[in-house]
Order: C-alpha cells, then structure tokens, then sequence
C-alpha cells in the first residue's frame, strides 16, 4: 500500500523536443480534470451528513446536539488531518494520493450510512476527516508541479472552485438516491460512495504525478519558473532526501512569509465562516424570510466561481502580483461588511452577499497559491497543512463558537466587530506580504 503512494521515477523514455509542448497541453488538460472532479468527490463524500441530518435526526432519533458533535468531529480532525496528511503529501505520488483519499473516505461513508450508533458515527467521522485531509494538499501540490506561475493564478482559482460544484453535486446525488430508494437513508449514503469510486478510478487514469515521470521536462525547465524564498534562497527542486521534520521546520516553521500568509488566510476563514454561517440567522433578525434565508447561504457560495476565477487570472495578467489584487478585495469587503451591517434593504443585502462571495474566496484562494510559492515544491504540501490547521482550528472555531457566545451575551453588534476586526488584522498582514513581493520582483529583475 505504501509502496503504492510512493513518488513514481522519472521515465527514461523522454518525449521528443518537437512533440514537449503539445505533450504538455495534454496532460496538463488531464491533470486538471483529474484535480477538479477529483475534489468534487471529495466534497461530495463532506457533505452527505451534512445534507442527511434532517431525516438522520427523524428516523434515527438524534438530537440537534448530537449531529452538532459529529460535524465537530469532522471538523477538528480535519483541522489536525491537514497539517500531518498535507506534510506526508509532499513525500508521495500526489496523483495516487488524492485517490487513495477518496477511496478511503469511501469506504468510510459506506460504514457511516451503515450503522444508527451515535459514537460509531462520531468515531467514523473523525477517521473520515483524516483521509481527507488527502486531497487539498495534493491537488496544490500538483498545480505546483504542472503549471508556471503565469498561469498559476488562473489554474489554482479554477480548481479551488471545485468545492462549491462538490457542495452543488452532493445535493444533486442526495436527491437522486432519495428518489429512485424511496428515501432510504443508506441507500444516500451508499451511492454517494459509488460516485466517489468512479471518480477516484478516474483520476487515476487522467491524473499523473510529476512532468518527468512521464518524459517530459520539469516546469522549472519548461517555463523557467523559479521559487524563491524570503532568505533569496532559490529552490526549484521537486523531490528530497530531507525528512518530513526536517522539511517542516526548515521551509515552513522558519519561513516569514508562510506565516504571515497563514495568519491572512486564517483570519478570512473568520470572516467566511463568520458571515457564512450566521447568515440564516442573522438575516432572519432582520426581517428575511427563513426559507429563503437558508438559500442564500447556497447563493453565496455559488456566486463566488467567476468571481474567484477572474480574479485569479487578474493576477496572473498583472505578472504575479498577487497580494495587490487581494488588497483591492479586501478594501471592497470592509466596504461591503458595512453595508451588509447597517443596510434593512433586502435586495441590496441580497447583492451585497452575491459580491462579498467573490470578495472573500477570491483572496483565500489566492492566499492558498501564495503559500505554494513561498516554498520549495516538495514542501508545498507541508505549508498547505500549516494553512490548513490555522483555517479551521483557529479561524472556523472563532467565526462559529466565539462569535455564538458573543451574540448571544453583546447582540450583533459583537459578531460585527469581531469580523471587522479580522478584515483589519488580514489587510495590514497584506500590507506587508506586499511590500516583501516587490522586494522579491525587484531582485529576479535586476
């Protein structure tokens, strides 16, 4: 099994001179659908609970309390999963290793649909969580080693956006089952596993791991595409003879840059979940119907996508200056923050929200590829789990259960402050990414 994820060699049967750059564009266009429908299944398997917990709660006779503690063991294992799994990605086959995740979280959610024992499904889920933790490391991992930065931006934005087509397919594929299995809570479950199966076999047979695995130059020697770190180091190798430790602490722990990143992205996962999932009740307060409510937190996410992607390829066309265009966002959502605050105009809540969608995925996503990029590529892995941990440990923990027992003692006003407080804190920590950018761009220029 190990022997399985491990790096495959480089092929000695090189691809002619003529034929590198037609070769490329073919298996890039694999890889890419191979990382995309990949996490589509990943998100797909997420989100079955998520999505059954109404009937999950009828039939089987579980409290509000009860799922409560099972998504939160998903959650905080995940939290953890990201950090350990994201560092083992970046010794690994990531185009095997994004597979092998979804086959186990398979198998796992076959299980989970299996049993009605409250702890077994909290046990499940914590398991559940580690496998993927898989997949964002190694589809990161594999636009690394596909993609040149000038297309970087772009491609990561379009993968990023296969989380909210998984969260669309998963919805789609429960209402599937629900219909041709007369409602059978199992049945969900089992076909959502089904789907993940293929989806796993086929990014198999699209996906591969490195260019010169498969006779092709590196993308270092393809596009000239150098990685540079906060000390001038430049690294462009793609595997290593160092430790995962040694990695660890060399490249990420020690690293400015990955820190001051982690923190930016950790504190708009507060405002993402800080707006995301308070929306149903917070827009209700102020007057909003609750169905309708409880779409707009679908809306949102939906909206996001060609947002997420234009401003993506925006910083490709504006040569890489990535932390610029996540300024110019972040200046647009304390704007839109305030309006959403103080506004009792439906329709312009409305249109606020479809904005901020945009406004807050797009520097999250953008934050995710600027870690990438602070790091030599076998340990783009590693900073993608240190990201990982500070999202969701940190930064999902205090938009949900801090800003819960804030409303609930000071009102809104608190939860308000809280997430201005947060876009604050990531604009400054942008202002300095900023400004290290330039220094770094002025050197490679000179």
């Amino acid at each position: 099994m190990f022997s399985f994820l491990k790096p495959a060699p480089d092929s000695k049967n090189l691809v002619p001179k003529e034929k590198i750059h037609s070769t490329y564009i073919w298996h890039q266009f694999g890889v890419l659908l191979s990382i995309c429908i990949g996490y589509i299944g990943y998100y797909i398997i997420r989100l079955i609970f998520t999505t059954e917990q109404n009937p999950i709660m009828k039939n089987y006779h579980f409290t509000t309390a009860q799922i409560g503690l099972v998504l939160s063991c998903f959650g905080i294992g995940y939290g953890i999963s990201k950090l350990f799994m994201g560092a083992l990605s970046d010794k690994s086959n990531p185009n095997r290793y994004l597979a092998t995740g979804l086959f186990i979280s398979a198998f796992l959610n076959i299980l989970l649909g299996s049993t009605k024992n409250f702890y077994t499904m909290m046990l499940l889920m914590l398991i559940m969580s580690i496998a993927q933790g898989m997949g964002a490391a190694a589809c990161q991992r594999t636009v690394q080693l596909w993609w040149g930065k000038k297309r970087r931006g772009a491609i990561y934005s379009i993968w990023s956006s296969a989380h909210n087509a998984g969260a669309f397919a998963c919805v789609a594929i429960v209402q599937l089952a629900t219909l041709l299995f007369s409602n059978s809570i199992r049945a969900v479950f089992y076909t959502a596993s089904v789907v993940a199966i293929v989806i796993g076999v086929f990014v198999l047979l699209t996906g591969s791991d490195r260019p010169t695995t498969v006779g092709l130059p590196s993308i270092t020697d393809y596009t000239g595409d150098n990685v540079q770190l906060d000390n001038g180091e430049k690294n462009n190798k793609e595997v290593t003879n160092l430790n995962l430790a040694q990695i660890f602490f060399k490249y990420i722990l020690n690293n400015k840059m990955v820190w001051a990143i982690t923190l930016t992205s950790m504190f708009l996962y507060l405002v993402r979940y800080g707006i995301m999932s308070w929306i149903p009740s917070y827009l209700v307060q102020k007057g909003f119907n609750p169905s309708f409510a409880k779409w707009l937190v679908g809306i949102f996410e939906l909206s996001a996508v060609p947002g997420v992607i234009i401003i993506g390829a925006l910083s490709d066309f504006l040569k890489n200056h990535r932390a610029i265009v996540c300024i110019g966002c972040v200046i647009g959502l304390l704007v839109c923050l305030t309006t959403y605050f103080f506004s009792h105009n439906h329709a312009l809540i409305v249109i606020i929200l479809l904005i901020m969608g945009s406004l807050i995925y797009a520097p999250l996503t953008l934050v995710g590829l600027m870690v990438n990029e602070a790091v030599p590529k076998f340990a783009v892995g590693s900073s993608t789990g240190f990201m990982g941990f500070f999202q969701y440990i940190f930064g999902e923990t205090l938009a949900t259960a801090l800003i819960g027992i804030l409303v609930s003692k000071f009102g809104w006003i608190a939860s308000n402050t809280v997430l201005y407080t947060a876009a604050i804190c990531a604009f400054l920590l942008l202002v300095y990414i900023l400004v290290h950018e330039n220094k770094e761009i002025s050197q490679k220029s000179k």
